[in-house]
């Protein structure tokens, strides 16, 4: 008497077929992803440095100089605490720094850290056309 077996169960070529499947679908989708976590990381850059600038005048208007006096400073906490912001003290993505050192040409700049080698720039006093340039590589 031959023993029937009732268990269901998926060959071995079953399942790499899937994970063959699987593995293009990965592989095809990665490029839109890293595409989208670079547009993401540039628009909060963007937005951060607008957040700087806007401070940066009502700083001038409270303090008749803009911040730091004459100087560059790039120390999140201190950034935080004189234009009374509330940027992330561990900046995984970006590093953020204020350079007044020139009168006229005052520039708050924030610069990708790791890959991507973006650096995007605001300049103040604002303008109406004022919005953060990118230079380096990759940029959109």
């Amino acid at each position: 008497m031959p023993l029937i077996s009732n268990k269901k169960s998926f060959t071995l070529v079953e399942i790499l077929v899937v994970i063959i499947i699987v593995g293009i679908l990965a592989s095809l989708s990665w490029p839109i992803f890293t595409g989208m976590r670079e547009r993401t990381l540039d628009k909060e850059a963007k937005s951060n440095l607008l957040f700087i600038q806007g401070a940066e005048e009502t700083y001038k208007m409270e303090k008749g100089t803009y911040y730091p006096n004459l100087s560059t400073t790039s120390v999140i906490s201190d950034i935080n605490t004189n234009l009374k912001l509330g940027l992330p003290i561990s900046q995984a993505n970006w590093t953020y720094s204020l350079n007044t050192t020139s009168v006229g040409s005052e520039k708050a700049m924030a610069t990708r850290v790791g890959a991507g080698g973006r650096i995007w720039t605001i300049f103040f006093p604002v303008a109406s056309s004022d919005v953060p340039a990118c230079s380096g590589t990759g940029c959109p």
